[in-house]
């Protein structure tokens, strides 16, 4: 069997493309682009020297028209999500130990994990209370009861 030269265009497209896939940064994704454009350059048996050119032309128009869009679609989606200290804001705990601002005493369970707490309005709260954390000041929750 006899490799034409759209065939080892096509290989190379196929390689960037798998290559996207362990490093997401959609840059192997242009050169894969370029790739298909150069076989089909190949297949209309046109010389390498075109297909050097029409390849090169094929990646940056798709670096500079796909690649924006791509990332757009693929990175919208993390924006909204609440993650490390913003994401314990409005979750529900359960008072381990009475909450008493003035004496400096008071830990809830979140999540499965202990934490100091003190009460938004300084009551004081019962323990088996449950609470919704309205802030994070430093490592201490503060609380307000449901």
């Amino acid at each position: 069997m006899e490799f034409e030269l759209w065939h080892i265009w096509i290989i190379i497209a196929l390689i960037c493309f798998i290559m996207e896939i362990f490093i997401p940064s959609f840059i192997l994704f242009n050169f894969g682009i370029g790739a298909l454009i150069g076989s089909l350059v190949a297949g209309l048996n046109l010389s390498l020297e075109w297909q050097i050119v029409f390849f090169s032309a094929g990646t940056i128009m798709s670096f500079f028209l796909i690649r924006p869009a791509m990332k757009k679609f693929a990175y919208s989606r993390s924006h909204n999500i609440s993650t490390n200290v913003d994401g314990m804001i409005g979750k529900i705990a359960k008072v381990i130990e009475p909450i008493d601002n003035l004496n400096n005493e008071g830990r809830v369970s979140l999540d499965g994990d202990f934490w100091q707490a003190r009460s938004e309005n300084n009551e004081k709260i019962s323990a088996g209370t449950p609470v919704e954390v309205v802030r994070v000041k430093s490592i201490v929750l503060i609380v307000k009861p449901l």
